[in-house]
């Protein structure tokens, strides 16, 4: 008989686990290539368990099997067996007994980064999702949850620090060794992703935090020796995250201590594991010198959203993993909230939807689409996606403003009240929302269960006899993998009515400024409308759609001039210019001549002269859609150097308009004071560079020249990364020695070296995959250090369009090359980076078939990893 080797698991096949483990004693000895763990389990029978129990099945994998006893007593050879998966113990007792087991593991040899690992000196686990069975044999499954007390031991020379979840209870001395341990203990149950060990030699920043409760809570941040002076903005805003979740949420953190540790090596951007995070160190270190404004907010939403956790996703976990939007869309939402209270909500709001229209909605259109909660999957790796996270966080927001902010905080109260210590479902959340708001989301519901970006069409007819105002709205959604016919969806559609001076009219008919799309199509009347209005839809981007509305030119640049909402007012100019940017491309197809806009240069002039926006909503306003917009918005046939060609002429055409205003802006916001990473110098900041990215891009001496001194001169990295992200992306003698000069200044600071790997990858040169490939074999890059790989091939792949698409294929097949090599070492990041070629079945024919052609080469490949395998197996389905 032959079993599937990735077998399909499916949502509807859920079943209880057979037994429970109510208590964890793990005793873990650290070395370098043979680390015994001895687990001792307190199990019992699951009552709500309907199958008959023949055996225990327990997961497991690259375990060396040493010893295994039930209530003391050693199992026989026949009472069990072990294979590649796992372990089976045939005829388990009935009732409740203890398990105990022991097993080796090599954490030197874990090149995966997946369960106990080695790197840097540094021992570190990362058992989400399914690490903790690469630690020692158990029931590795979120709706499993248990005590854990676990004692850590290892040489105290190599390891002085030795950290687990929960309260520190004893430490001391091995007697006669060298050796040291400490026990940790977590009150809370916890499923085995939570768990976490980390032992190394590491230095500690320490403060403290009292709770709402008048608790005083212990803060560590962990990181390398001589790197504690980076730490302050980590510390600074896992405070203001402690202090916020108890303002907005009513949550209070609930353990003795709280720490975070830093490592160089990490899969992820984060981990939350319970009491114990664990940080890839780009989203820790932080100085005026060695991070940009964005590290800054980064560090500050990531240790966010890792904190907010403890509540979402730890308090209460996920019964399974189809569930993971309930602990991921949530929690983003909930960080995103955060960094809108502590910044600028408009800008947030932006940032936040640029970041789905570039990773989520080409996801969704694309043979990578899922359902916010998939039905099924084969590597549950490959479903940490934008779909869940981002498209997740939507749907959260979206009942907000269906509820009202009132009725969806009582909800989340409800929430945690019921499900405080529960693996809960995402009908248990939505049930929670419609009992606090008094209404039914079953409609809603299919938010969760279909994929897809629905595409809103809205027609306006308006009777100046009758001063009424007709809308016409209409939905449809693009069939997906696996789902042919779309349900309609529940779309709450904010909304404004403005009148000829710009000003909101009242809404007649609507209190509430939302309309509720349920149906295919419906029709919407507004009575006692004077003139006719200029219609202003899906305000704040209320819901993740597509709107086409019959809207000219002019009134898209007078909702730039004049809308209220400031998301909207962002839009409607960047649809004015994804406009015009496509008649750009089909210019340069054709190989005529583009021409500028001076409709939309004089708009942005009015911008730039209004003293009246923050400054960074105004680089917002004032910035051309990138290249995979432009590619996003043509939707097929897609020829990314036409692409490239009319979005090089934008930015220049622009900047040559502009000239004089751009220059007279970046030299009036110059400033001497002393960098800090707040709010407003953020936004000046940004608007500066984005003035000197205009100059450059004007293909003048002068220009570039401006941002070489800019890189040599300036102050903080944030104002030196600016200039270098300009000078990369041209050339000529000055992009060449500042990128070199920035290398031999900051050789030995791994994050600064990533930042100058990243530099090159935007090469726009001919001959930038030869230069790609010729940095892979440079001293600072490594195929076994996650952040290397993705700061070159990842940020090549997914950035550099126009080379990553060469028409040759040059650029395929040398990310080809890379992911093939990369699976044998560590196949999550080699399935994440496999995503840039999500899209390949949309660009035109010759680029198409190249693409092609290496997916079925990687494909191909016998001995692929589980995750590459099914990346480039649903890839292909394009």
């Amino acid at each position: 008989m032959q079993t599937e080797i990735n077998p399909t698991i499916r949502l509807t096949d859920y079943k209880p686990s057979p037994f429970l483990i109510d208590d964890v004693h793990l005793d873990v000895r650290l070395a370098q290539q043979r680390t015994q763990v001895r687990s001792k389990l307190k199990m019992r029978s699951n009552p709500d368990a309907a199958d008959e129990i023949a055996s225990l099945r327990l997961d497991g994998e690259k375990l060396e099997l040493l010893g295994l006893e039930i209530d003391g007593t050693a199992l026989a050879a026949g009472q069990y067996s072990v294979d590649e998966s796992g372990l089976t113990i045939l005829g388990p007792p009935a009732g409740s007994f203890t398990l105990a087991i022991e097993t080796v593991c090599d954490p030197s040899a874990n090149t995966a980064l997946s369960g106990l690992y080695r790197s840097g000196g540094i021992y570190c686990t990362q058992c989400e999702a399914e690490g903790f069975r690469r630690i020692t044999y158990y029931l590795d499954r979120p709706d499993v949850l248990a005590r854990f007390t676990t004692r850590v031991e290892a040489r105290r020379s190599e390891a002085p620090e030795l950290l687990s979840n929960g309260n520190l209870i004893e430490a001391g001395e091995i007697e006669g060794t060298e050796r040291h341990y400490a026990v940790w203990e977590d009150p809370h149950p916890k499923p085995s992703y939570l768990f976490a060990l980390v032992a190394g030699d590491l230095a500690a920043v320490r403060d403290t935090f009292t709770t709402m409760s008048g608790r005083e809570v212990e803060l560590v941040i962990y990181v390398e020796p001589g790197k504690e002076d980076r730490c302050a903005w980590a510390m600074t805003s896992l405070k203001a995250s402690m202090r916020w979740d108890e303002e907005q949420f009513g949550r209070e953190y609930d353990l003795d201590i709280f720490m975070i540790v830093a490592v160089s090596d990490f899969n992820m951007g984060a981990m939350e594991n319970k009491g114990l995070n664990v940080f890839n160190d780009k989203y820790i270190l932080a100085r005026p010198d060695t991070a940009t404004d964005q590290d800054y907010c980064n560090i500050e939403a990531i240790i966010a959203h890792e904190y907010f956790h403890n509540w979402t996703g730890n308090r209460i976990t996920c019964r399974d993993w189809f569930q993971l939007c309930l602990k991921e869309g949530l929690t983003v939402f909930r960080d995103q909230e955060f960094t809108s209270d502590l910044r600028s909500r408009p800008v947030k709001r932006i940032s936040d939807v640029q970041q789905l229209r570039a990773h989520q909605f080409p996801e969704d259109a694309g043979p990578l689409a899922h359902p916010v909660r998939p039905d099924n999957y084969k590597e549950i790796n490959n479903f940490y996606t934008a779909t869940v996270y981002e498209k997740g966080a939507e749907l959260c927001r979206m009942m907000q403003t269906m509820l009202g902010p009132e009725a969806f905080r009582a909800a989340m109260d409800l929430y945690f009240e019921r499900h405080d210590g529960d693996a809960a479902t995402v009908e248990d959340f939505v049930r929670c929302m419609e009992d606090a708001g008094g209404r039914t989301l079953s409609q809603f519901f299919r938010w969760y269960e279909q994929a897809g970006t629905p595409e809103i069409t809205v027609e306006s007819r308006y009777d100046s006899a009758e001063r009424r105002l007709e809308l016409k709205v209409s939905q449809t959604t693009a069939p997906s993998p696996n789902q042919h016919a779309k349900q309609p969806f529940h779309i709450p559609l904010a909304f404004g009515l403005l009148a000829e001076d710009g000003s909101d009219l009242p809404l007649p008919n609507s209190e509430s400024g939302i309309l509720e799309l349920t149906e295919a199509e419906q029709k919407f009347t507004f009575e006692g409308i004077a003139k006719r209005p200029v219609i202003s839809i899906n305000r704040g981007f209320s819901a993740p759609v597509k709107v086409t509305a019959n809207q000219s030119a002019d009134e898209k640049l007078f909702l730039l001039a004049n809308d209220s909402d400031p998301f909207n007012r962002w839009e409607a100019g960047q649809s004015y210019m994804i406009e015009w940017l496509a008649r750009l491309v089909e210019t340069c197809k054709r190989g005529q001549d583009p021409m500028p806009d001076q409709a939309l240069s004089t708009a942005l002039e009015a911008v730039l002269d209004n003293d009246n926006l923050e400054n960074a909503f105004k680089i917002k306003l004032l910035s051309v859609p990138g290249e995979a917009s432009i590619a996003n918005h043509m939707g097929s046939d897609i020829d990314p150097e036409a692409i490239h060609r009319a979005y090089r002429f934008a930015k220049r055409s622009i900047s040559t308009a502009l000239h004089e205003q751009f220059l007279a802006l970046y030299t009036g916001l110059e400033t001497t004071v002393k960098y800090t990473p707040d709010a407003a110098s953020v936004g000046r900041r940004a608007l500066r560079n984005g003035a000197l990215d205009y100059l450059v891009q004007a293909e003048h001496d002068a220009g570039r020249q401006l941002a070489a001194n800019q890189a040599s001169s300036a102050s903080n990295l944030n104002d030196r990364m600016a200039a270098l992200n300009a000078l990369a992306q041209t050339a000529g003698k000055e992009r060449d020695q500042a990128l070199a000069g920035f290398y031999d200044a900051n050789r030995t600071d791994h994050l600064l070296v990533d930042k100058w790997l990243t530099l090159h990858a935007l090469n726009p040169a001919p001959d930038a995959v030869d230069a790609i490939q010729e940095l892979t074999k440079h001293e600072a890059y490594s195929l076994k250090r996650p952040n290397k790989v993705r700061s070159l091939i990842g940020a090549f792949s997914m950035l550099n369009q126009l080379r990553f698409n060469d028409e040759g294929g040059a650029g395929y097949e040398l990310v080809a090359d890379v992911l093939m090599e990369l699976d044998e070492i560590n196949p999550q990041v080699a399935a994440r980076i496999s995503t840039s070629f999500r899209s390949w079945a949309k660009l035109e024919p010759k680029r198409r078939e190249l693409a092609k052609s290496q997916l079925e080469r990687i494909a191909g490949k016998a001995s692929l990893s589980r995750d590459l395998r099914e990346m480039t197996e649903r890839t292909l389905k394009g």
